[in-house]
């Protein structure tokens, strides 16, 4: 199983990070976990195009996670999908979905019409709604959804993906949460968002301390996030949506260190780990970086 990190922004735009969406390929199946801005583009370059994907998995109906759904499908069409779309997602993805696709209607009748491709049926969409705990088999993949704490935004998922050999949790956006913790327990790789309080002062015209204290409030502080892997005996932790997205690297590595003696990783948009080989490849780099020793992380 890999892991790859296709865009590892918040909705603070930011020129080195797209938005949230990560990747995750087995050997016979392959899924994209969020559709923030810029993942169509990512999921080319990761060697993944849409066209190519078995489904979608949706954590939350936020914009930065949700933006590029239609320009996923649309691109998906251009490059030949010959089967329609499995969307995987919360309470109210269904109603999400139906709108934007109807926002679309009369654009989408004139590019069939006009463009005259093969099939439509890569234009189509099934939306399958599911609850805390539901398991999904996708080839030799199966995603659970684990209901995590991002109010108020509700329902709310995470996600732990195994293979039969290797465990992968994905955070979602969420405060540091006791659900996922326990669910997640022995992962291999937790793959989590951070808000980095100490990089977040109060700007004239654009926040103040009320607003990042509200920010702060649903997410998980880079003071917490190394608890929450020592707590699950994460092997490997990998952060990500990173709130600010700019922000001093070592700093951060250093205050999550305190609380996680483990392999700790800035994630960085198309990062990839291959949880059977513990390699880490992201531009040009290709390394060893992490191990596992019995197939499960630090109790």
């Amino acid at each position: 199983m890999r892991i790859i990190l296709l865009g590892t922004g918040c909705p603070a735009v930011h020129p080195e990070r797209g938005g949230a969406a990560q990747l995750v390929a087995g050997r016979d199946a392959a899924a994209l976990v969020d559709v923030g801005s810029g993942a169509t583009q990512a999921l080319v370059a990761a060697g993944l195009p849409g066209a190519r994907l078995d489904a979608l998995f949706v954590t939350h109906l936020h914009s930065d996670h949700l933006v590029d759904l239609y320009q996923l499908i649309v691109s998906s069409w251009h490059q030949g999908r010959d089967r329609p779309w499995r969307i995987f997602g919360p309470e109210g993805l269904r109603a999400f979905v139906d709108a934007t696709m109807a926002v679309w209607a009369e654009e989408r009748a004139q590019r069939i019409a006009f463009e005259r491709r093969p099939s439509i049926v890569g234009l189509e969409v099934e939306v399958i709604e599911i609850g805390p705990g539901e398991r999904v088999p996708l080839g030799d993949l199966v995603f659970t959804a684990v209901e995590v704490d991002h109010q108020p935004v509700a329902p709310a998922f995470g996600f732990i993906v195994e293979d039969g050999a290797r465990k992968a949790v994905l955070s979602g956006d969420t405060r540091a949460c006791a659900a996922l913790i326990e669910a997640g327990r022995g992962a291999d790789l937790l793959v989590h968002e951070v808000f980095l309080h100490r990089e977040m002062t109060p700007l004239p015209g654009v926040r103040d301390a009320d607003t990042i204290a509200a920010v702060a409030s649903y997410h998980t502080l880079s003071s917490e996030v190394g608890q929450v892997a020592r707590d699950m005996g994460a092997a490997a932790l990998a952060l990500t949506h990173f709130v600010p997205p700019a922000f001093d690297r070592g700093a951060l590595l250093a205050e999550v260190a305190e609380s996680y003696p483990g392999p700790i990783f800035v994630g960085e948009d198309g990062m990839a780990f291959d949880l059977a080989t513990g390699e880490i490849r992201w531009r040009g780099l290709e390394a060893r970086a992490f191990g596992f020793s019995g197939g499960g992380g630090r109790a």
